[in-house]
């Protein structure tokens, strides 16, 4: 496994939810190296039993890893193998590794990645969102102002908007998608592989909506996909054709909080911003 000198630093992909999904590439390693470097023990602990494995373990988590650069270095230096794992899925997306990673790399050690489960791939694969090109932002802010300001920041782009989210911050990022993306389609991948598995779509506030109907569905890790914006041309005439819409509601004397509502239904996006739209094509006239 070992080069003629030195130790290799395997990045290896472990299960999301089932451990089916761990692949006998990344089982054999587990039970060839000389240590396994983990998020958390424990979990590992776990994964390795059911493996059947006894192989060391320590710990590399966000607190403690560039301490552990040079611990590690000197066993690759001694000829050992290391596996690098995080708690699910492919180490370093949203997770620990690119501190060890990037040092190591820069003292010229072998790095080698064991592909395997990602929750990100996984979910997109199965949304029916363009996948062309998407655009990863990882967890957003737990703040309520910087979570608004990176999401103003993202709407004008055309990609698909992939994010993670766990389960006690789901209900306030949603809340914040249907302010910043009104009228864009989400798809929410929830226990990606678990029993559990469960994919929703539609706008932000009605899979809130959802939530307050089945508060299940509010439990669990997330990835949350929104489409992206669409370019300009078509963005404009979308506008034009909603603003038509409203304001034929508007001459048959419809009200505006029912035309408001009669929009969010058509064509997705918040009531609170329709509304908003709708009075200032009112006050306009």
């Amino acid at each position: 496994m070992s080069d003629t000198v030195n130790g290799t630093l395997y990045v290896v992909a472990t299960p999301i939810g089932n451990l089916e999904d761990l692949g006998p590439r990344a089982a054999r390693l587990l039970g060839e190296v000389a240590l396994v470097a983990a998020e958390d023990t424990r979990h590992t602990a776990g994964l390795l039993r059911h493996l059947g494995l006894s192989v060391p373990l320590l710990s590399l988590h966000e607190h403690n890893e560039a301490a552990r650069v040079d611990q590690l270095d000197a066993r690759l230096v001694r000829g050992e193998d290391i596996a690098l794992v995080s708690d699910a899925g492919t180490p370093l997306i949203s997770d620990p590794g690119f501190v060890l990673v990037r040092e190591l790399r820069s003292r010229g050690r072998r790095i080698v990645p064991v592909p395997g489960p990602c929750a990100l791939v996984t979910a997109l694969s199965a949304a029916g969102l363009p996948t062309d090109r998407f655009l990863f932002q990882g967890f957003l802010p737990a703040k309520a102002g910087a979570r608004r300001q990176r999401l103003e920041a993202l709407a004008s782009r055309e990609e698909t908007l992939v994010f993670y989210e766990s389960p006690h911050r789901i209900r306030d990022s949603l809340a914040a998608i249907a302010e910043a993306f009104a009228e864009r389609r989400l798809v929410l991948a929830r226990e990606l592989t678990k029993t559990f598995e469960t994919f929703l779509d539609g706008s932000a506030e009605a899979l809130l909506a959802r939530m307050d109907d089945d508060p299940d569905q509010a439990r669990g890790e997330f990835v949350i996909m929104v489409a992206g914006a669409a370019p300009n041309d078509e963005a404009e005439a979308a506008h034009l054709e909603a603003d038509a819409l409203l304001a034929a509601l508007l001459a048959e004397g419809v009200g505006v909080k029912q035309a408001a509502s009669v929009a969010a239904r058509l064509l997705g996006g918040a009531k609170k911003a329709w509304y908003a739209r709708v009075q200032a094509l009112k006050e306009a006239d």
